[in-house]
C-alpha cells in the first residue's frame, strides 16, 4: 500500500470517527468509540515519525493529524462534562444529550427590559430583579444582594448612562454567559 493510500486510509478514518463520536454524544450509541480511536492514534504516531514522506504527502499529514488533534480535544471535554453530569449551560452549547432538566430548559439567554422614565419604574425594577435572580438560580449560583440594593444601583446607573450619553432611556439586557449572569445597560435614543 502506497503512502497516498495510507493516508487517504487515515483521513476516512479520523472522519468515520468524528461521525461515530457525535452519534455517542447524541445519545445514539452507550459506548464511546474507543477501538477506532485507538487505530487512529496508532495512524497518526506511524505517519509522524516517517520521514519518507514528500513535501506534499507532508502536508496532507498535517492536515489530517491537525484536525485530529483538535476533535481530540473536544471530544476530551465533552467525555468530562458527560462524566461529571452536565452542570453548566454551555454544556448544551456542545450537543451533549442526556442534560438535567433546569439546564436544558428553553428559556432565551437574554432579556431586555427599557427604563424611560426620570426615575425607573419600581415594578419594572422589580422584573429584572426577579429576572436576574431566576437566572442565577437556572445556573446554580447563589442570590447577590437585595431588592433594596438592586433598587438603588438601577437608579444610580440610569442617571449616570442618561447623563453621559444625553439618551432619554437605558436598556438593561440580563444575560447568561458562560456560567455567569450578566447585567447590561445601554443608553437608548
Amino acid at each position: 500500500m502506497t503512502a497516498d493510500e495510507e493516508l487517504s486510509m487515515l483521513e476516512d478514518a479520523v472522519r468515520r470517527l468524528k461521525i461515530e463520536y457525535d452519534v455517542y454524544f447524541g445519545g445514539g450509541s452507550k459506548k464511546p468509540p474507543v477501538d477506532l480511536e485507538w487505530r487512529v492514534q496508532s495512524l497518526v504516531k506511524k505517519y509522524g515519525d516517517n520521514a519518507k514522506l514528500t513535501y506534499p504527502q507532508r502536508f496532507r499529514y498535517n492536515t489530517v493529524a491537525q484536525k485530529y488533534a483538535l476533535f481530540s480535544d473536544l471530544w476530551r471535554q465533552k467525555l468530562k462534562i458527560k462524566e461529571e453530569g452536565y452542570r453548566r449551560p454551555q454544556d448544551a452549547v456542545l450537543g451533549i444529550q442526556g442534560l438535567r432538566g433546569s439546564v436544558a430548559t428553553k428559556e432565551p439567554h437574554s432579556r431586555n427590559f427599557t427604563v424611560d422614565a426620570q426615575v425607573a419604574d419600581p415594578e419594572l425594577v422589580d422584573q429584572i430583579y426577579q429576572t436576574m435572580v431566576s437566572a442565577r438560580e437556572k445556573v446554580g449560583l447563589p442570590q447577590a444582594g437585595t431588592l433594596d440594593s438592586f433598587r438603588q444601583f438601577v437608579s444610580s446607573k440610569t442617571a449616570q448612562i442618561r447623563q453621559q450619553s444625553g439618551c432619554t432611556s437605558v436598556e438593561y439586557t440580563v444575560e447568561v454567559q458562560d456560567g455567569q449572569v450578566r447585567l447590561k445597560a445601554r443608553a437608548k435614543r
